[in-house]
């Protein structure tokens, strides 16, 4: 199992619409096989940062995400909106290792 953590800084004055934009995009990833979770967070101090929680049973199954209609018209629709280039780390799922304790 894997996570990425996906930093995003937004530009100011498109932080609804990214926020917006995002959500129809989290409502479609959990739908995809593979998906445990795709959580979207929200920096309690710096109201410009975000990292969305994406967490798949294989890398197989989080490299479809990237190919997926929903994902691809998500990057092309924020791509503007950011302040800088969005980052991904990728984590190892050490526990729980069992996906039905998700």
């Amino acid at each position: 199992m894997i996570v990425t953590f996906v930093h995003v800084w937004v530009k100011d004055n498109h932080i609804d619409d990214f926020i917006k934009a995002t959500i129809e995009n989290h409502y479609e990833s959990v739908r995809e096989p593979g998906n445990l979770r795709f959580d979207i967070l929200k920096d309690a101090d710096n109201a410009s940062k975000f990292v969305l929680y994406e967490a798949y049973e294989s890398e197989e199954a989080a490299a479809f995400h990237k190919k997926t209609p929903h994902y691809l018209k998500w990057r092309e629709t924020v791509a503007d909106w950011m302040a800088k280039p969005r980052e991904g780390i990728k984590h190892m799922i050490i526990c729980p290792e069992d996906k039905s304790e998700w």
